[in-house]
């Protein structure tokens, strides 16, 4: 089993003919059974096709074309065109969007991450590299080239949540090399608002009886951490967590932002040290290097995974 995306996943890329979407492309359908990518969005590009895709003028024409439902999309415009491209997306039916565009307006973030809401679709990012599941499909950059991401990620128990693209293949390949394998891998993003964050990703891995615990990368700054202690503990998580906190000299240099946007902090509570505090009382084991996490993880899981 997996979240978010399987075998069967159909979707689009927005932006398609973008020199960074052809690339993404390619690695999307060689990686695993290759993905379903049914279509591609670039306005004034009809009729032509990237890698086989054929490409677009607007998503409603997409899904005329696939005759019926897609299940996603990949979404690789311009900041400034970001907006009206997710809300294309979720208006002719994509239920999940994965935001690969950095530097995005935030109030154009709020109001996709809105309307989202109010149409019951879910966005993964901005500025993230999307979803993996080892071995069977990947929306999004995620990994890189199929063969890079084929080393580095393997089928397996554990589902990996992390703010930083880089690090959700990096600590996913510490645990593929420890025999720990991945359900799911999902690079949720760094910026100040994003689509869905630990504690709206938690209830999906909760109920994959696949995923037996999780592993999340976070860094100083926002309160998403706090919102997944007390996720948490209002629901008696049955899934162990181990968490890796990055940035812990930011303590000692008041002011200093790290890294993503969304590090900012603002205040005592966006704090490392207050963090760690934050996440231990939840009963979440925070490691001291990422080397440590997979014997954290067999601590946590038993020895015979």
């Amino acid at each position: 089993m997996s979240i978010l995306i399987g075998a069967e996943t159909t979707f689009i890329v927005q932006g398609i003919t973008g020199r960074e979407a052809v690339n993404l492309t390619r690695e999307c359908l060689d990686y695993g059974a290759g993905a379903r990518i049914v279509g591609g969005v670039t306005p004034g590009r009809l009729g032509r096709e990237v890698h086989g895709v054929p490409v677009f003028d607007t998503v409603a024409q997409a899904v005329e074309h696939h005759g019926g439902p897609i299940d996603g999309s990949v979404v690789t415009v311009p900041p400034a065109f970001t907006k009206d491209a997710v809300i294309e997306a979720i208006a002719n039916g994509v239920k999940l969007v994965v935001i690969v565009t950095e530097r995005i307006p935030r109030g154009d973030v709020a109001q996709m991450v809105e309307f989202a809401d109010e149409h019951g679709a879910r966005i993964i990012g901005p500025n993230c590299l999307g979803i993996i599941v080892p071995d069977v499909i990947k929306m999004g950059g995620i990994g890189g080239p199929a063969k890079d991401a084929a080393k580095s990620y393997s089928p397996g128990p554990v589902g990996v949540i992390s703010r930083s693209g880089g690090m959700t293949t990096e600590m996913s390949s510490t645990l593929s090399a420890a025999g720990l394998g991945q359900s799911t891998a999902v690079s949720i993003g760094g910026d100040a608002i994003i689509g869905q964050a630990y504690a709206e990703l938690m209830p999906l891995f909760e109920a994959d009886e696949e995923t037996q615990a999780i592993v999340i990368y976070t860094e100083p700054g926002g309160r998403m951490e706090a919102q997944l202690s007390e996720w948490v503990a209002e629901n008696n998580s049955r899934l162990p967590i181990v968490a890796f906190m990055a940035g812990r000299f930011m303590d000692e240099m008041p002011g200093m932002s790290f890294g993503h946007a969304g590090t900012i902090v603002e205040g005592k509570e966006d704090t490392a040290t207050e963090k760690i505090a934050r996440l231990a009382a939840a009963g979440i084991v925070v490691a001291e290097r990422i080397e440590d996490i997979p014997g954290l993880v067999r601590d946590k899981i038993g020895a015979a995974v």
